[in-house]
């Protein structure tokens, strides 16, 4: 949400910096993300100041130049070459002298230095409107009236003021800030001073009844409903000061009538809307839900398909505007409208919140709408906006308000504890100050009996409805950084599970991005295609999109989105990580896991002068996950092949009988699903399991062994179907005391060998932490290793 700092000024006497001020909006809860400098003329006409031209000269090297000198209130004139045509003596004048910079209408900015212009000395440059940022013209110098005082700032002389404006990150809970009024009412309280509404003591109503009818069918939707006929109205350009203030804050001018009624909504917060009076059948507005399937073609030419719970404005015969929502293409106002129905309506949160999500419509007045507005704001924003209207398009207002508002929205009242105030916030402050806080937030404050207050808190403050609502609007104006740290806190057992997952989290997260991978978040909605499972889906009641109608069941399309997403940017080499959640429904009931999903993608390692490139494959992700294994000190893990269908090939590792992560190449039907071009190779933990793995761990240090570790070599050839992790089971098994470890240096499989045979070459690191080993007992291991391989899986060892 923008605010404009200027803009706040009209509503609370500020002394206070825009630096300053952002800081106690920050304090209040209303966090100042950014600020900007808004300038209605770029540049500013920094540095332009006015001058007289004393005197004008042809020039002698050149026909349509002027050579002349001007005093801009410095101690010597200077000389300017000129190419206007009317350009004369005693002119007043805008001068950029030499280093100033400027701004011109299109073209890059540019600075004025000193030069010369055939052959005769320039000392700066009078300027044209176009020149500057003023206007179009260029047909010549602006010429300003006698009384201009020489040497005055341009700047002051056109009366051109920076604003700033503050982007606010708006909490859900704050509708009651969502306007100037709403946080000049914070920044009020908080400084203590008083709040200027806008004046409308000179609106009159009309005589005349009012040519349109209302008639509110759905009440419970639309719970009031305020409207106004305005005559011989003039739709046309918006004067600069309104064109300048929605600017401002990021809005651009469309017509009179439609700027006043977006300035309205950004002054107080309250949506309007205005209707071509005599583009409304029948002269009869109906609020009233819409009929199932109906059409309605909105403001920006979409048609589209109602629904039976989408609360309509309409005429006699047809849709109008999606209440709160949006506005027809055929009944907004136009330069072609003399008669406006202006509407101020309050609408039901839940149901503008259902229909814009529906139609996929996010606008200003959606925005406030679905967080809740004033209901007492109606009548005033309408006084409002029609005396604008009338002011600047010259509108007459020729009928009563029309206020359709059956049952009214009553303050929350209930039961304030002072002591309870002070118990919550942790420190003593006088009764007395805290009603005075809670009464400078218009709330009002009745005392019941010693130490209880009884509260109304007006409709707007839609968030605070309890006790304790109250203590939070008490602390944030006084102030959080008021409240003093104790010198001393008092600690209590930590009894969070161990180990704690948090830390184990960051722990993960530091080493993966040490290791060169990227944190990814992905939406945990997705769309039905990439499911495991369609009949344990969690399905969306009222999806925003047809890509977003189930809860995910797997990591793995997520990450290959983001891939997809990164390659078609040219960024194809990629490192990834993600911790996520997956949703099932089974039976009656919901259930969620967390997982770690790992993936890479593309070069491991550029193309350099000596070395090719390096494609990523099967032994990178797995050479990732066994160093986070490692990492984690989780040992005993068991190895083979994958079962997940998206993986094409791999392996998973299981810790007992439960797998603790499958990784591999992902499959081609899922790389198409996604659109990902090339191989993708993929690891998912299991984060539960990972977690209990971890809190089995008993880490045990030993001294390092004094006594060399001895390495042999076997050659083996074996059935196809014997992987390694079988036969570096069965080693361990074999010999538990001395092996250290097995690995696999050489696989074979080829013409030399039987089609049914592989050979496998393996070290095995022998070593006695007690004394040095002999050949003796070196041959021994060797000796039971070959004989278990030979009888296990019938190896043969391979001499040559």
């Amino acid at each position: 949400m923008k605010i404009a700092y200027n803009w706040l000024k009209q509503f609370i006497e500020i002394d206070k910096s825009p630096e300053e001020l952002s800081l106690i909006l920050t304090d209040l809860g209303l966090e100042v993300e950014g600020i900007e400098t808004v300038q209605s003329i770029p540049g500013g006409l920094e540095g332009l100041v006015i001058g007289e031209v004393k005197t004008c000269q042809p020039h002698p090297n050149a026909d349509r130049l002027r050579l002349t000198t001007v005093d801009i209130g410095t101690t010597s004139l200077l000389q300017i070459v000129c190419g206007a045509p009317n350009v004369a003596a005693g002119q007043k004048v805008v001068v950029a002298p030499v280093g100033t910079v400027i701004h011109p209408l299109s073209g890059e900015a540019f600075k004025i230095n000193k030069s010369k212009i055939r052959g005769e000395l320039s000392e700066g440059m009078i300027c044209a409107e176009d020149e500057i940022g003023l206007g179009v013209d260029h047909n010549g110098i602006i010429v300003l009236d006698t009384d201009a005082q020489v040497g005055q700032a341009a700047k002051s002389y056109f009366n051109v003021t920076d604003d700033f404006c503050f982007e606010i990150g708006l909490t859900p809970n704050r509708a009651d800030a969502a306007s100037h009024l709403g946080v000049a009412r914070d920044v009020a309280a908080y400084l203590k001073k008083e709040i200027t509404l806008p004046h409308i003591e000179r609106f009159k109503v009309g005589q005349e009844p009012s040519p349109i009818q209302v008639e509110v069918q759905n009440t419970e939707a639309c719970r009031r409903y305020t409207s106004l006929y305005i005559r011989n109205v003039n739709v046309g350009k918006s004067p600069q000061w309104l064109v300048d203030q929605l600017k401002t804050i990021g809005i651009r001018s469309i017509n009179n009538v439609v700027d006043i009624t977006n300035y309205v909504l950004h002054e107080l917060g309250q949506p309007l809307h205005a209707f071509d009076a005599h583009k409304i059948a029948g002269n009869r507005i109906v609020v009233r839900n819409a009929r199932e399937g109906e059409s309605f073609v909105t403001l920006d030419g979409v048609a589209r398909k109602l629904s039976a719970e989408d609360l309509m404005i309409c005429d006699e015969e047809k849709p109008l505007c999606i209440a709160g929502v949006f506005g027809g293409l055929d009944s907004g106002v136009s330069a072609l409208t003399n008669d406006v129905f202006l509407e101020s309506a309050y609408f039901n949160a839940v149901s503008i919140r259902k229909s814009s999500k529906r139609h996929g419509l996010k606008t200003d007045a959606s925005f406030r709408f679905e967080r809740g507005t004033d209901p007492n704001m109606t009548v005033l924003a309408l006084k409002r906006a029609a005396l604008l209207i009338q002011e600047i398009a010259g509108g007459e207002i020729v009928s009563a308000i029309s206020d359709h508002y059956p049952e009214p929205i009553n303050s929350f009242i209930f039961d304030v504890n002072l002591e309870q105030v002070r118990r919550l916030i942790g420190k003593e402050i006088s009764n007395e100050e805290i009603i005075a806080i809670i009464e400078a937030l218009h709330i009002e404050v009745r005392v019941k009996s010693q130490g209880v207050i009884e509260v109304a808190v007006p409709p707007y403050k839609v968030d605070v409805t309890r006790e304790v609502d109250i203590i939070e609007e008490v602390l944030r104006v006084y102030g959080y950084n008021n409240i003093e740290m104790k010198q001393q806190i008092k600690a209590s057992l930590n009894t969070s599970p161990k180990p704690d997952k948090e830390v184990v989290q960051h722990m993960v997260s530091e080493f993966l991005v040490s290791n060169g991978f990227y944190e990814i978040l992905s939406n945990s909605l997705t769309k039905t295609a990439y499911l495991d499972n369609a009949d344990t889906a969690v399905k969306i009641f009222n999806p925003l999109s047809s890509d977003l109608d189930v809860m995910r069941q797997n990591l793995l399309f997520s990450a290959l989105e983001a891939v997809s997403h990164n390659q078609k940017r040219k960024n194809a080499d990629l490192k990834l990580f993600e911790f996520g959640k997956t949703y099932y429904a089974i039976d009656d009931r919901y259930e969620e896991d967390q997982y770690l999903s790992l993936t890479l993608t593309g070069a491991m390692q550029h193309k350099q002068w000596n070395q090719p490139v390096q494609w990523c494959n099967f032994y990178h992700i797995k050479a990732a996950v066994d160093a986070l294994i490692k990492r984690l000190h989780i040992k005993d893990l068991t190895s083979e092949e994958a079962e997940d269908p998206k993986i094409a090939y791999g392996l998973q590792y299981r810790k007992g009988q439960k797998i603790l992560v499958s990784f591999g190449a992902v499959s081609l039907d899922a790389l198409k699903k996604a659109d990902v071009n090339g191989d993708v190779f993929y690891a998912v933990f299991h984060w539960g399991l990972l977690l209990k793995a971890i809190s089995k761990n008993r880490i045990t240090y030993q001294e390092i062994a004094k006594f060399p570790a001895v390495r042999r070599d076997l050659s083996l050839l074996v059935d196809r179907s014997v992987s390694f992790a079988t036969l570096k089971q069965l080693a361990e098994r074999t010999e538990r005391k001395l092996l250290q470890s097995v690995n696999v240096f050489d696989v074979y499989v080829g013409d030399k060998l039987p089609p049914e045979k592989k050979s496998y070459a393996l070290s095995f690191e022998l070593q006695d932490e007690e004394k040095t080993l002999t050949d003796k007992q070196i041959d021994s291991v060797m000796q039971k290793l070959i004989l278990n391989f030979e009888k296990e899986v019938g190896a043969e060892v391979r001499k040559s």
